[in-house]
This record gives C-alpha cells, structure tokens and sequence, in this order.
C-alpha cells in the first residue's frame, strides 16, 4: 500500500458485513477514503429481529436500525452510497462499475481495496405462483413491511410458512402472536433440518402445542392463484391443499457470488467466495465476508460457507483493518454456533451433529443426558435435552445440541468456547461454572453430559444411541412399574422390567451371556444398572437419554 496516499476502499453491500468492515477501516485509518455502496434503501439494520417486528414484539421498526447513512457519514465520515448496485469489476484497473443515484446512472469508481459483503439471496421453488403479491420472502427491511403490511389486514387470517429452518420458526411463532391461523410446510421428516431428529422433536410437539398445522416430508408444488392474482391455496407433493391468506418462503438462502464470478475470483467448493485466514480472495485486493464468503469451519478444519450474523460481524472488522492498515489477527474458526426460539422452546446448537459427523466420516460418538437447568430443588426448574458429539479417540469436542425451555443457550455456548480452544470432554468435566440454586446446579448439565462422555473413553460404560435398533438385544427397563405403564419404551416390544432397586436380588432372571441394552427414564438410574450389570460379567450398554429421548424417534 502507498504509504504516501490514503487508500481508496470500496465496499460492496452493507447490513453485518460491510458495515462492519466500514467502521472498523475508519477507526484504523482516519485518512483513507472509504465508500459504502448498498443496493438496498438500508445499509444496516438488524436482519434477525425482522420477524420480531412483523410479529410487534419490537413494536418500533427504527428500533431496526443499527446505523442510518447519515449517522455513518456524520461519525465516521464515511461516503455511503444507498441504491447504488455494483454489476461488475474491473479488476486489471482496480476500478469496479456502479449503477445507481436519481437516474440510475453507469459510473467507474476506482479502489485500492476492495470489500465484498454481497450476502445471499432467498431461494425461490421452481413452481408457478411465487409472484403473486401475498408470497414473499424475508430479506431486508422492504420484505418485513410488505408482510407486516398483509397481516395488519383485517382479512388476513391464515398464513403457509414453507421451511422449517430458523427464519421458519421465528415467522412461524410471529405469526400466531398475531393471531394468525398457521401452517407449517417441511420437505425433510423434522423440523430444524440442521439438528439430530430426536433433539428437534421437543421443538415439532412445542409447534404442534401452539396450534400450528406441520405438514412434514412434504414439499409444495403449487400455488393456487385467483382472479385478482393471489395465491388462496398451497398443493403439497401428497396431494393435500391448504388454504392461505399470505405464504412466507423459508426454505433456503442463496451466495451472491455473481460479482466474484464474473471477476474471476476463485469459488470454493462450498459454493461460497474463497478466502484466506485475512478475509483476501484469490486477488490479495479483494475481501469477502458475510453470507457469501467462506470460513474455516472448525469441526472439521475444512472452509464452507456459514451464513450467520455472527461471523459476518467478525469477519467484516478483521477485513476493514486489513484493508485499511495491511495487518490484522486471522478469522478465527467458526463454530457455527446458533439457537432458535419457538414458543416455550429454545433449541441451540454448535459445531457438528452426530449425524454430520457421520456424513462427513469423522469418527464420532455422542452422548445424550437430560437434567434441570437450575437447581431440581429450586422452584422454576425447566428440563433440557443436551447431546455432546466427540472424537472417539481423543475426546477433542465436535459439537453439541440441546433442546429445552431457560438455559439453553448457556450451556451451548459453554461448550462453543471450549470448542474453539480446541477442548477435550475431560477439560470440560473440570470447567468451574458458576452456581447457586436459581442459576444452575453444582453438577452442571455441561458437567453431565462431559461425565458420560469420559465414562465411556475410559471403558467404565457404553452408549447406544436412541434410535439404535434393540432386535436381539437383552432390554433391561429399570424403571418403576408404574412408569413404565405410563410410557411405554418405544421400538422394543420384549422388555425385561426389573427396578434398579431389585437388580441385584433378581440377577438370576436375566442372561448373562446375551448382549444387554438398560434404558431408564433419562439415563442416570440406567448408569447405576449398567455399572451393576457390568461388574457382573454382563456385556451391558446404557440407552442414551433413555425413554425419555428414544419416544421422541420414530420406528414405523
């Protein structure tokens, strides 16, 4: 860079990303000229409360903007320019073509640096209908009012959320508190594609508690229009219909790497724009960062896209001070670390799922505990579902999910820390948690569920997933009676009842010479009969998470 003239930095696209960027090379170099360029009226606001507005838990739509152009101009005296769309880059002159302002007019603007913060686009099914005006995605600002705008009618009393992700679910709750008869359309088997299916059940049955229709493993594949041209019908591949005032597409984003491909810029093969630990492209000038730029994912080491607000966030700043001084710290690895709220449930997750990590043949084992989320003696007490992925051998933390009502996303981000320092489950049996009874216990879930994880590396006890199939297994169901009346253990029609009290007297009943699987209610009575069963020469693993969790998977 010439030490003698301030740079030029262009920055394409604002929101996380690019404003980030923005800000940060200000702050490292009050002398640089900095241009913001944003197709959109709104350069940065706050994109993940969008639903939260639709639905007037944020009843003030300002309370969306993080930043106006204006205060960007006057703080950081930044040159932001707002429905100005770069269609291409001229990367031999370092200069890149921009359309936009009261005409819409074609101009070069030249840089030193440039910034790519394009983000991704909705996808769109290839099915007629998506253009009529009460089908619309989420995106930005414009979206939100154009959906609110739909649901402050009077008239509109049903709404079809297509997508069961996260911006699913949020529109999805939104919509109820409006008052608003919802359904809710999946094409995989489970809502919360992303998490193993027994941990995203809890969240399907919490949906299905609020009055929302799910129609899962079913896609749409027609929009029913009416004369005046709205879509009054959603045709799913099963056949059935259902009737909609307003129909919110959910179902996926898109990169925006046009621009990059265009200029020849090097794709990953996650699809996203590559990048170095610096944020630079294959052209040491260029940046990427948000939605379309790949990070280095640390699970599995491998760059891939991870289209979250976070990391957008992170990115942009290490880029903005690269950009604008020549240095910075490297990206960090990304977790991909994230939670969802739905009603009474929050589920949240970090770095791998078990069946992730046997897609991509990392060698991996789980654990699954369920326990309080306070103190069992202090009243408030509310269950949470927690599953800990590790490597086989060495212990190092994959990744974790869990699913439950307050406390969620404490224990997820407890373990995504120990995760990005590259934790083992036995450092994180020993992590000192805070704890008093309204809070947590002194035994945390964390502690829990790293217990049963070392349990297992050191041969003390073994796991069988929930779903695992029991045919010609020994299933020893140590609950009482009484509970096991109640609630059945699914997927095991020949079940050997004794009480983990009575185990040891009644010893004689079982076969010590066939494989044997115990299940109790969550796993802990199951622990104590394993480790009886086991000192007594049987070859003995403990169901993980028990009845509790293998009711929750389906065995048709």
């Amino acid at each position: 860079m010439n030490a003698t003239k301030p740079p030029t930095i262009v920055i394409v696209g604002g929101v996380a990303g690019g404003a980030s960027a923005a800000t940060r090379a200000r702050r490292m170099n009050e002398n640089a000229q900095i241009i913001l360029l944003e197709k959109d009226p709104d350069v940065s606001f706050a994109n993940c409360g969008l639903p939260y507005h639709i639905g007037e838990e944020i009843p003030n739509r300002d309370s969306l903007l993080v930043a106006t152009p204006e205060f960007l101009r006057r703080r950081f005296r930044l040159d932001v320019r707002t429905r100005h769309e770069v269609i291409s880059i001229d990367r031999e002159r370092k200069r890149v073509e921009v359309r936009g302002g009261e005409n819409a007019e074609t101009f070069w603007i030249d840089y030193d640096k440039l910034i790519l913060a394009p983000g991704a686009s909705p996808v769109l099914p290839p099915i007629e209908g998506t253009d009529a005006d009460n089908v619309l995605t989420l995106r930005n600002l414009s979206d939100t009012d154009r959906i609110k705008a739909i649901v402050d009618r009077e008239q509109t009393r049903t709404a079809v959320v297509v997508g069961a992700g996260y911006i699913g679910l949020e529109m999805v709750e939104q919509l109820v508190h409006r008052g608003l008869k919802t359904s809710l359309v999946e094409l995989q088997s489970q809502v919360l594609p992303l998490l193993d299916p027994e941990m995203a059940e809890p969240v399907a049955q919490e949906l299905e508690a609020n009055g929302v229709a799910l129609f899962r493993g079913r896609g749409v594949t027609r929009l029913v229009k009416d004369s005046q041209g709205r879509v009054t019908e959603v045709v799913l591949s099963d056949g059935s219909t259902i009737a909609t005032d307003l129909v919110v597409l959910g179902i996926g984003v898109r990169p925006n790497t046009k621009l990059a491909v265009d200029a020849g810029l090097e794709i990953g093969a996650s699809g996203g724009i590559a990048t170095n630990d610096f944020m630079q492209t294959s052209d040491a000038d260029i940046y990427a960062v948000g939605d379309a730029a790949e990070y280095r994912f640390g699970p599995s080491g491998q760059r891939m896209r991870v289209a979250l607000a976070g990391p957008a966030n992170r990115a942009g700043r290490l880029a903005g001070q690269h950009a604008a001084t020549g240095h910075s710290d490297p990206m960090p690895e990304v977790q991909g670390t994230s939670v969802v709220r739905a009603f009474g449930a929050t589920a949240a997750m970090t770095g791998l799922s078990r069946a992730t990590a046997n897609r991509l043949g990392v060698p991996a084992r789980s654990v699954t505990i369920v326990a309080k989320h306070h103190a069992g003696y202090y009243p408030g007490a509310q269950m949470m579902t927690l599953k800990l992925v590790y490597q086989s051998e060495t212990g190092t933390i994959l990744g974790a999910q869990a699913v439950g009502g307050a406390g969620v996303d404490k224990r997820i981000d407890v373990i995504a820390t120990a995760m990005q320092f590259k934790g083992t489950v036995r450092q994180l049996c020993g992590v000192d948690l805070s704890y008093a009874p309204p809070f947590g216990s002194a035994k945390d879930p964390v502690h829990m569920a790293a217990f049963a994880a070392c349990n297992e590396i050191d041969g003390i006890e073994s796991f069988c997933d929930s779903d695992a199939d029991l045919t010609g297994k020994q299933v020893v169901d140590v609950r009482t009676p009484a509970e096991i009346e109640r609630i059945p253990l699914a997927g095991s029609s020949d079940v050997v009842a004794i009480a983990v009290d009575e185990l040891r007297e009644r010893l004689g009943e079982l076969n010590a010479r066939q494989p044997t699987v115990v299940s109790c209610a969550v796993g802990v009575r199951g622990h104590i009969a394993a480790r009886i069963l086991k000192q007594h020469g049987f070859d003995v693993v403990n169901l993980s998470g028990g009845a509790t969790v293998r009711n929750r998977v389906s065995f048709d």
